[in-house]
């Protein structure tokens, strides 16, 4: 049987996966290691939850110190980069304050920037200026003119800069850009897009340094990154026009009683938003514990007067190739995850995920719902991988460290433009929702919009 027959007779998520195995899976800890003749000299600027973690803890725990060499850690704060060297289990790697000094001292093969998303344009133009392959984080960064920067770095370095968009690795995601590739909703005319943040993780992005503008750029530009990535990776064209609305009116200056955090709050008992990270051990050992060299609070009210972003928006985007596509984003929804659909000229594709839910919920898969126009409905089971995002960070890790050479078949991979278009969407829904006006995305950087080709 041929795969495309496969995949119509039997709706399994084989398919999916099978182009999955191409570019390789975390590395099984108890098999012998099989590491290339020389190791990545690795670098990480910005020790906190994200660094520490998926691009610290996480790779040691999964066997990519057989791919990889810590050469240099690098934080404003003195106690998260020896937090950082514990759960990486490298108590001698060097520590920096000054990034310059360690670009000098380490000479790494690649910088990874994990920072807080305002200031990566700094570290990823003075890498690329010293010579350096960048891995960053998503956003890119957070304006246009910060993104031109990074832009105009690249191009007079040469060098790489790749940005981490791990929910295009995960099957879920994966396997819808398979079948809008092998045209099963003939050409894609319109998508409904709706992203739902829950009060937990929702409103943990008011808690910290995301709430304001000059450090996130607004959710649209943290979070919907994400969102408008993917959105242009399935479409496979670039945003032409953006229009927005947007609003604060649930958190910030709307809570009826607030304080500094959460730990020294009077309003404990009443507060439904109350979290006590004193019970969260990793949180007091990166956070708590170090908030005497900087007054970092992880556990800051989520009703600050001062918070400037939105908690709610709703985009209208238009594209080079004429898709239209509605997007709304919550972030004080009762449950997480999203519902999308493609609207195309031999059908439509519906998909809804949760997210946030126990292992044991998933063992009947993610659906994705196949609709012909004058046909019937097929559904599609996706088994999500275990790790984060769906399953794509552990797929995402062995793409950069370990398979690098191999096809990148699902045009996974996301470089600088990709990082540049995914931003500017939301940047440009930012200046839209401030002004009342559509922005056309060629006004912000020296990029032009284009169609992707699909092949």
């Amino acid at each position: 049987m041929d795969r495309r027959k496969f995949l119509k007779t039997s709706g399994a998520v084989a398919g999916g996966l099978m182009a999955h195995s191409a570019l390789g899976f975390t590395p099984d800890k108890d098999e012998k290691a099989n590491p290339k003749s020389k190791k990545i000299r690795y670098a990480m600027v910005g020790c906190g939850h994200r660094g520490a973690g998926m691009w610290g803890k996480q790779l040691v725990d999964t066997g990519y110190k057989d791919y990889i060499e810590f050469v240099g850690l690098c934080d404003t704060n003195p106690g998260r980069i020896e937090y950082t060297k514990q759960v990486i289990n490298e108590p001698n790697c060097p520590g920096f304050s000054d990034f310059n000094e360690m670009l000098k001292t380490t000479k790494p093969d690649v910088v990874m920037v994990t920072t807080t998303d305002a200031t990566h344009d700094e570290f990823i133009v003075k890498a690329l200026d010293a010579g350096v392959d960048v891995i960053t984080e998503k956003p890119m960064t957070t304006d246009e003119d910060k993104c031109q920067a990074i832009l105009d770095a690249q191009k007079r370095s040469g060098k790489k800069v790749t940005v981490t968009f791990n929910y295009r690795y995960s099957p879920h995601r994966a396997k819808i850009y398979e079948l809008l590739r092998e045209g099963e909703i003939g050409e894609i005319t319109s998508v409904d897009f709706h992203w739902y943040l829950d009060t937990s993780h929702g409103a943990d992005y008011f808690r910290r340094w995301h709430g304001y503008r000059k450090h996130s750029g607004s959710l649209l530009v943290h979070k919907s990154t994400h969102h408008f990535d993917l959105l242009n990776w399935w479409i496979a064209s670039e945003p032409e026009e953006v229009f927005a609305y947007g609003a604060l009116e649930f958190y910030g200056k709307n809570g009826k009683f607030r304080g500094k955090n959460c730990r020294l709050c009077d309003h404990k008992t009443e507060c439904q938003f109350y979290r006590d990270i004193t019970k969260e051990k990793r949180l007091m050992d990166l956070y708590a514990e170090n908030e005497k060299y900087d007054g970092y609070f992880r556990d800051g009210c989520v009703f600050r007067e001062d918070i400037d972003i939105f908690d709610k928006m709703a985009v209208q985007i238009r594209y080079a190739n004429k898709v239209q596509v509605s997007y709304s984003l919550t972030t004080y929804s009762p449950y997480e995850g999203y519902r999308i659909a493609f609207n195309g000229t031999k059908g439509r594709i519906d998909a809804w995920i949760k997210e946030r839910q126990p292992w044991e919920e998933l063992e009947d898969g993610d659906v994705i719902r196949l609709t012909k126009n004058f046909g019937k409905a097929k559904i599609i089971r996706v088994m999500p991988q275990k790790g984060g995002h769906g399953g794509g960070d552990p797929i995402l890790h062995a793409h950069l460290f370990k398979d690098q050479d191999l096809p990148d078949t699902m045009k996974q991979a996301a470089g600088v433009r990709e990082g540049a278009m995914s931003i500017l969407t939301g940047v440009a829904a930012r200046k839209s929702i401030d002004t009342g006006k559509p922005i056309k995305i060629e006004s912000l950087t020296t990029l032009k919009p284009k169609v992707n080709t699909l092949e």
